[in-house]
């Protein structure tokens, strides 16, 4: 309205002018593009006074909104474990007593024969650490004493052997201070992490969740422990990471570790005296690659698998020439499944071990004086464990405050260090006392959130492959034990 009254102002003035001087520009126009230009400015300047009458809590909305958005948009920052912000320090360990009805030696005739004894000992005690130095740094260890550390010790032979049964003192470790962990990660994305140092392998279910509140029974399955070491730690680099959400959640390791020596495969462990760290390097010229992965997308369920695969063991030797004219590649395959509700705990596993060459193996360590070999018994081709526990939480049943956990349970394995020997053995058989089917019953009784009370019999049935034969040529080996274990962290932040 301003605009139409300037203009008719203007031409009030002459308009006659206007059609005498079309092609020139008069004072009329620089007066309409000033009287434009105030107007502008007069807009803005409303508008500036509009905004600043708008109430403070809807500024403070309007900017929270902005925020977020913006951080919507821009990468997530991912710092590595988000349980803790700089550090944390804790432990696990277990006490044990038990009483067997069998005596030391099964590899003898008909086996162990009747005995009662009773044995008490602390298995491990466990001192781990996290500390984050930075946002690209941190360091993790884990220290563990086995039965109370290391000292000199009375020995009794148990294995095959001219020494079978044999009293005697010996200069040697009674128990173990081992460090199991000691690396250092580096946290890229929630999808892929570096990791450097002593590691664990994270073949079979026990290896890959050790801690005692991870397995039912006051021992770890023995299955597995029969097969491969545990805990298994090698010294290397790891990828890791999650991908996937929801549904479609999945956990990966893939790792590249010194791989198992030679000098420590057993007819009676298979691989589970072949890991390295007897001395203070380990041999590197035969590297294993490891990987597993894990599937968590359902809530409660957790389904793995895990493959090892080290290309010559015999180039990880002390004595390599024996194994120079041939390859002893060994190969590991592991599925297992977990599931965990309010009421039930189901767990399942199976291993599967194969060593190549082994009648070539063997033939070149006749002979020799180690711990590993004794006279000519052929270590395996094949080994196998494969095994179940479940526990139902009669907790549920009580109306109490505070939530009762108490795990009756069950869990049966078979295992075999010497399933299958190479075809080229020609008189040789495998022992089938190395054959054990095992049934375990007990109770679990979770008194503290990190405190666990733990009671069971095992009954191991010998030279068998059918969990229901309970009557075999070899004696049945009966354990009686009860245990207590923790695990947390004292200190977080």
């Amino acid at each position: 309205m301003k605009r139409i009254i300037s203009v008719m102002m203007l031409s009030s003035l002459g308009l006659g002018a206007v059609n005498a001087q079309e092609t020139q520009p008069t004072p009329y126009d620089s007066l309409l593009k000033r009287i434009e230009y105030l107007e502008q400015q007069r807009a803005k300047k409303d508008t500036i006074v509009i905004i600043k009458e708008v109430p403070v809590e809807s500024v403070l909305i309007q900017e929270e909104y902005v925020s977020e958005s913006e951080e919507e948009q821009s990468p997530k920052h991912y710092d590595g474990d988000p349980s803790f912000k700089k550090y944390q320090f804790g432990s696990y360990g277990e006490m044990l007593a038990r009483h067997k009805d069998y005596s030391y030696n099964r590899w003898s005739g008909t086996g162990a024969y009747r005995m009662n004894r009773s044995e008490i000992s602390i298995p491990r005690f466990t001192l781990a650490g996290d500390y984050k130095f930075n946002r690209w740094f941190q360091l993790g260890a884990e220290i563990e004493f086995e039965a109370g550390g290391v000292g000199t010790e009375w020995e009794q032979e148990t294995g095959s052997g001219a020494e079978n049964g044999e009293l005697e003192s010996e200069w040697e470790k009674g128990g173990e201070v081992a460090l199991e962990q000691f690396h250092i990660t580096v946290p890229f994305l929630r999808e892929l992490n570096l990791r450097m140092g002593h590691i664990i392998v994270p073949v079979g279910l026990t290896n890959a969740h050790h801690e005692p509140f991870f397995y039912f029974g006051t021992s770890r399955p023995e299955g597995e422990t029969s097969i491969v070491p545990s805990t298994w730690h090698e010294t290397g680099l790891e990828l890791f990471g999650t991908i996937g959400d929801g549904y479609a959640t999945f956990n990966y390791q893939a790792e590249l570790v010194n791989g198992v020596t030679v000098d420590g495969f057993d007819k009676y462990k298979f691989l589970g005296g072949a890991k390295q760290g007897l001395f203070e390097q380990d041999i590197l010229t035969s590297p294993a690659i490891v990987g597993r992965i894990e599937y968590e997308g359902v809530p409660g369920l957790r389904i793995g698998g895990s493959i090892y695969w080290c290309d010559d063991a015999g180039k990880n030797s002390n004595y390599p020439h024996y194994y120079s004219t041939f390859k002893v590649p060994v190969r590991i395959f592991n599925g297992d499944i977990q599931y965990i509700n309010r009421w039930v705990t189901l767990r399942a596993n199976a291993l599967h071990g194969n060593i190549g060459n082994t009648n070539k193996l063997t033939r070149s360590t006749l002979g020799r004086t180690s711990a590993a070999y004794s006279g000519n018994s052929p270590v395996a081709k094949y080994a196998v464990s494969y095994g179940g526990e479940i526990g139902v939480n009669i907790g549920t049943l009580f109306q109490c405050q505070k939530p009762v956990k108490v795990y009756p349970l069950a869990r049966y394995e078979y295992y075999n260090p010497q399933e299958k020997l190479d075809d080229k053995w020609v008189g040789e058989v495998e022992d089938p006392r190395c054959q054990v089917a095992a049934w375990t019953f007990g109770v679990n009784w979770y008194a503290l959130p990190y405190l666990v009370i733990k009671g069971d019999w095992t009954s191991r049935h010998i030279g068998t492959n059918n969990a229901f034969d309970w009557k075999t040529d070899y004696i049945s080996e009966n354990d009686f034990s009860i245990s207590i274990a923790y695990e947390t962290w004292f200190s977080k932040k």
